[in-house]
């Protein structure tokens, strides 16, 4: 099962209404406002890689006011 890390960056001020619409996608599993670089964390799980792939580009990255991503797919963990 896939997991990864998406760093959001959004148009300034629309962090609520991103992370609003990021919750209702049932493989998100977190979201998170973020202060930096970034505005927002959110952690997914999918059943495998091309269902990562599809969420991410035509699910989070379409998203009104979402101006880029940056995704970190999890390679193990202790």
């Amino acid at each position: 099962m896939p997991k990864a890390f998406v760093l959001i960056t959004s148009e300034a001020g629309c962090e609520k209404e991103i992370m609003n619409e990021l919750k209702k996608i049932k493989q998100v599993k977190e979201v998170h406002k973020l202060y930096g670089v970034y505005d927002i964390i959110t952690i997914l799980e999918t059943k495998d890689m091309d269902e990562l792939d599809r969420l991410v580009w035509y699910n989070i990255r379409r998203l009104d006011k979402v101006r880029s991503t940056v995704t970190m797919i999890v390679h193990g963990s202790i």
